[in-house]
């Protein structure tokens, strides 16, 4: 059954969760010093444009890594009188800001090229970068990518997606300094003439860039907008409540998602001759299924009615 698969890794607590995602960011945020600070004076000492763009890449990542440390804590925290079903869309929000950020640097990347481009072509003179940009973007490339594999595999770990977001933004990073690098390599190497291959370069990872923003963003926005859970889950747990002993129909089923926790909303109807505790009982039996299925951390709010011999389709769903 699509979706319906519980993963079979230890189950973390939010203690633990939070210590993970803020380890691993605040790794990053260090790197992120080093390189964006070496890679501007590489930039500078180097005479290369692009690499110096490529410095001020990497410190467009502290503002995202503040974010992550900031609002992972926030949406672990217990519901309460006024978020009462608790903060995970501050964990949503923070994912649809990292993408924003990714998408207005890629925007800036693919605006900058095009003018470095068109200026080239109009008879600009490019300066010839030095050894010391070459394997300054060469650094780069190894240590962002590294970061890039070890974020995710803690994000998909912890189940954070603002983890596994900033994760991506890594890898944009390091996307942008293998251009740098091709256009550094191009214009030591080839002459004059092919100097135009670091812009160049730098149009094509930016629409990549984009793309990454607009994948990790897309999802965290249908959060917000309260969009269902993905079809291929809804159809699963259509079968586990239509399957529970006791259930002779459901209906007025309704999902979302808030951070990590999954939020499910129907009516089951059954035998309108049965005790109100039996009714109880066969409840409880769905939301304990679903759990089994699903995870512990959903959220599962059940409406019992009575079963008047309604019509059902194969999932014994009624209108």
């Amino acid at each position: 059954m699509t979706g319906s698969m519980k993963m079979n890794e230890p189950c973390l607590n939010d203690r633990d969760v939070v210590r993970s995602a803020r380890r691993v960011t605040w790794l990053g945020f260090w790197i992120n010093a080093v390189l964006g600070i070496g890679k501007v004076l590489a930039g500078i000492f180097g005479r290369s444009s692009a690499m110096l763009a490529d410095g001020i890449h990497s410190f467009s990542d502290f503002i995202t890594d503040i974010i992550v440390i900031v609002f992972v804590g926030v949406a672990r925290r217990k519901a309460n009188e006024k978020y009462q079903y608790g903060h995970g869309k501050y964990e949503t929000f923070a994912t649809m800001l990292v993408a924003l950020i990714l998408g207005i640097v890629g925007v800036m990347f693919l605006v900058d090229g095009a003018e470095k481009t068109w200026d080239s072509f109009h008879g600009h003179h490019l300066e010839s970068p030095t050894w010391l940009a070459l394997v300054m973007a060469v650094i780069s490339i190894a240590s962002k990518e590294w970061l890039y594999r070890y974020t995710r595999m803690v994000g998909e770990r912890i189940q954070s997606a603002v983890v596994v977001a900033n994760a991506w933004h890594h890898r944009s990073d390091a996307l942008s300094s293998l251009a740098t690098l091709a256009g550094i390599a191009g214009a030591m190497f080839l002459g004059p003439a092919w100097r135009v291959l670091d812009p160049i370069a730098a149009m094509v990872v930016s629409v990549f860039i984009i793309i990454v923003s607009f994948q990790i963003g897309t999802p965290a926005v249908k959060e917000l907008l309260e969009a269902s859970l993905p079809a291929d889950i809804v159809q699963g747990m259509y079968h586990v409540i239509g399957q529970t002993p006791g259930v002779e129909a459901f209906h007025h089923f309704a999902s979302r998602r808030n951070g990590n926790r999954m939020i499910l909303d129907f009516h089951i109807k059954v035998n309108p001759h049965i005790t109100v505790d039996h009714g109880h009982h066969i409840a409880s039996e769905v939301e304990e299924r679903l759990r089994d299925a699903y995870g512990d951390g959903m959220m599962v709010n059940i409406h019992v009615e009575p079963y008047l011999g309604q019509p059902v389709d194969r999932n014994n769903m009624c209108e």
